[in-house]
């Protein structure tokens, strides 16, 4: 598929990815965009023009009416939006409305509901239990049957961009007898994919995995910053806390989950145990299942030197299976809710999504380009996490990137 601007083939914002965003020009008021290229395209205009109600949707400061639509207009929206682009008839109401995205800023894309966060790679839970828990088997005896979640703050997500403030709280060195207040001493990330939700459901209402689709609407890059030291302290007996919420970075633009078709993959393999009837996916033609896996590519950038690259396709379960897991008890689903898949790590060590697994608890450091050595972050230091995916036809389907720089501790005493 090829589209009359001037947007070479293999570019990772061709016309078979389509994200969308929210952005606004010289202080104009944000509004709803999708990314072709190096342009973000204004769509509000392009419906008015056309005569479309839907302009008011793309005119909102936040995706959230648009998600409430449902499936049947996020399939119609994006095939709208591609005949814009590839139908030479249209250039002349398209063209006027192209912003040059060096011109434009990058708004949080969604107001967000709730935010869940899971804990689905097997190697990083694996990485984890042996780290915290030598003399035990590394994954707990629920952990292959049912995927492992904690409510989040929605209210501190943030586009990425934004600047994260090191958090101050107790922490209880090995060394002390009693916690002490302060700045956290070991900062970490979570290299993530976070699932944006779309239509509502009603509270008693659970969501079969074979449904699962209908209210998935897209995916962003999530970077789930964590204290460490904090969550140690605090995590038992009712698990993170503080040392998860004073931040969750997300990036600017949703790649639809059907720009993503093509990225579909079996998962590895959940055999023993296999899971409980609700959780089962059902076989697709495209071989990849109804709890599928996605092959995405992930590189975890650390003052300008590439540390880690963890692919997503290792993950153990399905977002599928997250949705139906979420709602089994009957907890409602909203549009605008955020579920981040839990740390991506694969098998080998330069596929680990986290300072902590790549420092393997601060005792092996990582040594930038620059010579420098880290095992946790420092103030002023900046990570960038970028992942692409396949596409149709042999392209390559990109998720941008997300951004954050540390800054010092408001209040590093009490």
């Amino acid at each position: 598929m090829t589209t009359w601007l001037d947007v070479p083939a293999d570019h990772p914002f061709g016309v078979t990815n389509l994200p969308y965003g929210v952005f606004s020009i010289d202080g104009s008021a944000p509004r709803v965009g999708t990314r072709i290229g190096d342009h973000v395209l204004d769509l509000g205009p392009c419906a008015e023009k056309a005569g479309m109600e839907s302009y008011a949707v793309w005119s909102a400061p936040t995706l959230n009416p648009f998600l409430a639509l449902g499936r049947h207009a996020w399939s119609s929206a994006r095939e709208w939006v591609t005949e814009l682009l590839t139908n030479p008839a249209r250039r002349d109401c398209v063209e006027p409305h192209l912003v040059p995205v060096e011109s434009a800023t990058m708004h949080l894309p969604f107001d967000v509901a709730d935010y869940v966060d899971f804990y689905a790679s097997e190697h990083h839970a694996t990485n984890v239990g042996r780290l915290f828990r030598p003399d035990s088997e590394p994954l707990t005896p629920n952990w292959k049957h049912l995927p492992i979640g904690y409510h989040g703050r929605a209210g501190t997500v943030v586009v990425s961009g934004t600047a994260i403030t090191r958090p101050s709280g107790q922490r209880k060195p090995p060394t002390e007898e009693s916690p002490v207040f302060g700045a956290s001493a070991r900062l970490d990330i979570e290299a993530e994919l976070g699932f944006v939700v779309g239509g509502a459901t009603s509270l008693g209402s659970p969501v079969p995995v074979a449904d699962a689709d209908d209210h998935l609407f897209g995916v962003v890059l999530l970077n789930d910053w964590s204290a460490r030291d904090l969550q140690a302290w605090e995590y038992v007996p009712l698990g993170p806390f503080l040392g998860k919420s004073f931040a969750t970075s997300i990036s600017p633009w949703v790649v639809t989950m059907e720009a993503l078709r093509a990225a579909r993959v079996p998962l590895p393999g959940q055999t023993d145990p296999r899971p409980l009837p609700y959780l089962q996916g059902e076989d697709t033609a495209d071989g990849a299942g109804t709890a599928y896996g996605l092959d995405i590519t992930y590189e975890v950038e650390w003052n300008g030197t590439v540390v880690s690259r963890p692919p997503y396709r290792s993950m153990y379960w399905s977002p599928t299976q997250m949705v139906a897991h979420m709602t089994v008890n009957g907890a409602t689903l909203r549009s605008g809710d955020l579920f981040g898949s839990g740390t991506i790590s694969g098998p080998d060590k330069d596929q680990r999504g986290s300072f902590l697994e790549l420092s393997w608890g601060g005792r092996e450091p990582v040594t930038l380009d620059d010579g420098s050595q880290r095992t946790f972050l420092e103030d002023g230091d900046t990570v960038v996490l970028r992942a692409t995916a396949p596409g149709p036809g042999g392209t390559t389907i990109s998720l941008g990137e997300c951004r954050g720089t540390i800054g010092p501790a408001v209040h590093p005493q009490a």
